[in-house]
């Protein structure tokens, strides 16, 4: 699909706090594919598409990247609120964790290559950032790029000068129209990479460029982009990440491809042969013992999640077991908190107004 003389390019669209799909999937791409993240002429993303893309481009760790959303899926799944309510920062939290995160030279790696989806608030347009002088300009770009207004605030943050907001409104996809750009999504539609569902309907719904199919897994998709789910939840999306990924290199011709940059040892020894007559024959009672061809190499090697980012991952979802949090969590103290929401809300409201 990709001769050594042609050139592409790799999209990830915005999604909030779905972009742990993207997440799956670049760890997909960087492991089993890293010549198609190496030799892309530019990898462009919007909102938290903007945050994967930056994060593949610079070489920060995606086992990080991933935690880091779940981390702020849960603070904000504290509040009664949700991301709503005052004392959530999202613009600060985006900005220690990419401070955090980000190698000091990233502005360097990324110039000329990351593209950042941002929206112009004088005119509406979109505007398509690709050079960066510095590491807090890379980090503002992405402030911007995932600053919706209300959500996250009411004033808009700046760059270079000029205020943006969110690059989804604009361009949710960028140059997702050139038959050479990779597109990711994590709603199932006309993406490269995207889930699958075995929904009939041939309805779509197109925002900002972005193919969603009309189903009600997209709906509940739609609904979990910007209040987040279940930490569990948001695991299984990143691995769902990384299984469309290896769907997209193998349906492509990709995955079986000879990765001289990747020549790593294996992480585990080869399994005995008695394991694999073994599952030989459970995998022929199961086919009532008709001759099927090999399960592709995808469904019994490579589902699981890179370690790493595996670790990263189940670490983030741990809950403390601490006994503040505990009683925190009984049945009186969580309705003694929201009678007292009434009285509470606007002195927070006003508080967090004052501190912005």
């Amino acid at each position: 699909m990709f001769p050594k003389e042609t050139t592409w390019n790799i999209s990830f669209a915005g999604c909030g706090f779905l972009g742990v799909y993207h997440i799956g999937v670049a760890s997909c791409l960087r492991e089993h594919a890293p010549f198609l993240v190496a030799n892309a002429t530019h990898i462009y993303g919007a909102s938290a598409g903007a945050l994967t893309a930056t994060a593949l481009v610079t070489g920060a760790c995606l086992g990080e990247a991933g935690a880091n959303i779940i981390e702020v899926s849960k603070e904000a799944r504290k509040r009664f609120l949700g991301p709503l309510h005052p004392s959530f920062n999202m613009v600060k939290t985006i900005r220690s964790c990419l401070l955090k995160s980000l190698p000091a030279d990233c502005h360097g790696c990324a110039s000329g290559r990351l593209g950042i989806s941002l929206t112009r608030v004088s005119d509406g347009e979109n505007v398509i950032i690709t050079h960066f002088n510095s590491k807090e300009e890379l980090i503002q770009a992405n402030v911007c790029s995932t600053f919706i207004p209300v959500y996250c605030g009411l004033i808009p943050p700046s760059f270079q000068g000029v205020r943006y907001v969110d690059g989804g409104i604009s361009d949710n996809l960028p140059l997702y129209e050139l038959k050479n750009t990779i597109t990711v999504s994590p709603f199932s539609g006309e993406s490269d990479i995207c889930p699958q569902d075995s929904s009939t309907n041939i309805h779509e719904l197109r925002v900002t460029n972005t193919s969603i199919q009309f189903n009600l897994r997209n709906l509940y998709r739609l609904s979990k982009a910007l209040f987040p789910p279940e930490p569990l939840v948001l695991r299984e999306m990143c691995k769902q990440g990384y299984r469309d990924g290896l769907r997209f290199l193998r349906r492509n011709g990709l995955l079986n491809r000879p990765n001289p940059l990747l020549a790593l040892p294996p992480s585990q020894p080869p399994a005995p042969e008695d394991a694999d007559a073994e599952e030989g024959a459970v995998a022929m009672e199961r086919t009532g013992g008709k001759d099927h061809p090999p399960p592709p190499r995808e469904d019994h090697i490579l589902e699981h999640l890179p370690s790493r980012l595996n670790e990263a991952l189940l670490e983030a979802c741990m809950e403390p077991t601490d006994l503040l949090t505990t009683l925190s969590n009984t049945l009186p103290v969580r309705l003694a908190t929201a009678m007292m929401v009434p009285y509470t809300l606007p002195l927070e409201s006003a508080v967090s107004f004052t501190i912005r």
